[in-house]
């Protein structure tokens, strides 16, 4: 089975101020997901606008998580510290999407 990558993409709450979120990505999310075993990258986002024009991305942020294993990433996730940061992440977003990808040239 190939590694997959998680591609998330959402908005924060309008009761989220940015600043709290981001410093939250920095010092909590991100160190801690790439800590996993299962994760080989992870990187985070913000949509500034559509390609070609001024429109804004309909979606704030993107996340980027490159796995080993689906199996070993819901082991990970399952565990006290990850559902501390999946608590934190929808308390601080909404509409999260999260889609299963694979690189249709390593597959």
């Amino acid at each position: 089975m190939s590694a997959k990558t998680l591609i998330v993409f959402f908005n924060l709450k309008s009761t989220t101020h940015e600043g709290d979120y981001l410093e939250w990505a920095r010092n909590a999310d991100l160190p801690t997901v790439r800590g996993l075993s299962s994760v080989k990258a992870f990187d985070v986002f913000k949509g500034i606008s559509m390609f070609g024009s001024d429109k804004s991305s309909p979606w704030q942020y993107f996340e980027v998580i490159q796995i080993n294993s689906e199996q070993d990433f819901l082991v990970d996730i399952g565990t006290t510290e990850m559902q501390n940061i999946v608590a934190q992440f929808q308390a601080f977003t909404e509409d999260a999407h999260f889609i299963v990808t694979e690189n249709i040239i390593a597959a």
